[in-house]
C-alpha cells in the first residue's frame, strides 16, 4: 500500500521579457512518493566477556565460545553468521598494576526468517549474550521498491508541470532540470527489543520487526511556453 504526496514547497515563478522571444515563466517545486516498507532483515550481535590473570587463557576462553557458537549456528542454513569483534585489554588495579584480563569476543547474525533467528539466539544465550538486534530493509527489496517510487514520482512530477503549464495559460513546458533523493525513517519495535534482549535461555525471543518509510522526492524546474 503506498500513497504519493505531492508537494509544492515554495513555488518560484520568474518570468523575462525579451524582444526577440516570447515571454516565459520558470517554475520550481517539488513531489515525493512514499511508502511503508515492512523490514525484513534482522541483526543481531551475540557477545562473550571473559576475565583471567593470563592473557592465554582469556584468548583460549573466548575461542571455545565463539567457535562453539559458530557451530550451532552452521545448522541454521537460514541465518548467515560471521565473526565480529575480538578484543584483550587489560584490567589495572588501584596500584596502575595489571591484575588480570578482559576478552571480548563478538558474532553477527543476519536472517531474514526471524523465526529461525530467534531460535539460534536462544540456543546461544546458554553461552553468549544478545547485545542488540536491528531491523532493517534487505538491499534488494530496497532497490526494487525505489525503482518504483521514482517511476510513479516521476509521473507525479509530469502532472504536476502539465498542471502549472494549464493554469499560467501556457501552451507546452519543458523540464530544465530536476534532482531525485532519497531517504528512508525507520520506525522500531522498541518494547519488543527489549524483551529480546532481556529474555532467558529457556525462551526464544519474538521478534517483530516492524516498518520503515520509504521516500523519493524529486525537485526540479520547468519552462513554460
Amino acid at each position: 500500500m503506498f500513497r504519493i504526496l505531492m508537494l509544492c514547497g515554495s513555488l518560484v515563478v520568474s518570468g523575462w521579457a525579451n524582444a526577440e522571444t516570447a515571454t516565459y515563466n520558470r517554475v520550481d517545486f517539488q513531489v515525493e512518493a512514499a511508502r511503508e516498507v515492512a523490514n525484513d532483515l534482522l541483526t543481531a550481535t551475540m557477545t562473550v566477556d571473559v576475565q583471567d590473570t593470563q592473557p592465554g587463557r582469556v584468548a583460549q576462553q573466548l575461542n571455545a565460545a565463539l567457535n562453539e557458537a559458530l557451530k550451532k549456528a552452521a545448522a541454521f542454513k537460514s541465518v548467515k553468521t560471521s565473526s565480529g569483534n575480538q578484543r584483550t585489554s587489560p584490567v589495572y588495579s588501584k596500584n596502575n598494576q595489571i591484575a588480570a584480563w578482559r576478552g571480548h569476543g563478538e558474532i553477527r547474525l543476519e536472517a531474514r526468517d526471524f523465526k529461525a533467528a530467534s531460535e539460534l539466539i536462544m540456543q546461544l544465550q546458554s553461552t553468549l549474550q544478545l547485545g542488540g538486534v536491528q531491523f532493517s530493509i534487505a538491499p534488494d527489496t530496497r532497490a526494487q521498491i525505489e525503482n518504483d517510487l521514482i517511476t510513479e514520482a516521476i509521473k507525479a512530477f509530469q502532472s504536476r508541470a502539465d498542471a502549472i503549464r494549464s493554469a499560467v495559460g501556457a501552451r507546452s513546458y519543458k523540464t530544465v532540470h530536476f534532482s531525485i533523493n532519497n531517504g528512508m525513517t525507520p520506525y522500531h519495535p522498541m518494547p519488543m527489543m527489549r524483551e529480546a534482549k532481556l529474555s532467558s535461555a529457556m525462551s526464544a525471543p519474538e521478534f517483530a520487526g516492524g516498518d520503515s518509510r520509504m521516500t523519493i522526492q524529486i525537485s526540479g524546474t520547468i519552462e513554460t511556453h
